[in-house]
């Protein structure tokens, strides 16, 4: 399938993209990340192995598109919790006791 990155053609394959991955070593994922395999790979390090083009010079959305339409699967950004309020110093007492405070 030909898609583009970087504004370059490339004419890339499902199994053409699963032998270029095989024996890279997947590195930490923070961002969006490419299942490929059984291995999660972040969308940056993907997009530098099978096009060999430096990191800056592609957008993840580029990357994206292209493994999903080649049918790998894509994940976004991870969901953060959002953070627990802070007790009040009475309440944080009071939940050491064991003695529940109305908020």
């Amino acid at each position: 399938m030909r898609v583009v990155i970087a504004r370059f053609p490339f004419d890339l394959t499902k199994s053409g993209v699963l032998e270029s991955m095989k024996g890279i070593k997947p590195e930490e994922v923070v961002g969006e990340s490419v299942i490929i395999g059984r291995r999660v790979y972040p969308v940056k390090q993907v997009g530098q192995v099978v096009t060999r083009q430096d990191r800056r010079d592609f957008s993840v959305g580029e990357v994206v598109r292209a493994m999903t339409q080649l049918g790998f699967t894509c994940r976004g950004l991870p969901e953060v919790a959002a953070p627990a309020p802070a007790l009040s110093p009475l309440q944080q007492a009071s939940a050491m006791l064991g003695t529940p405070v109305a908020v």
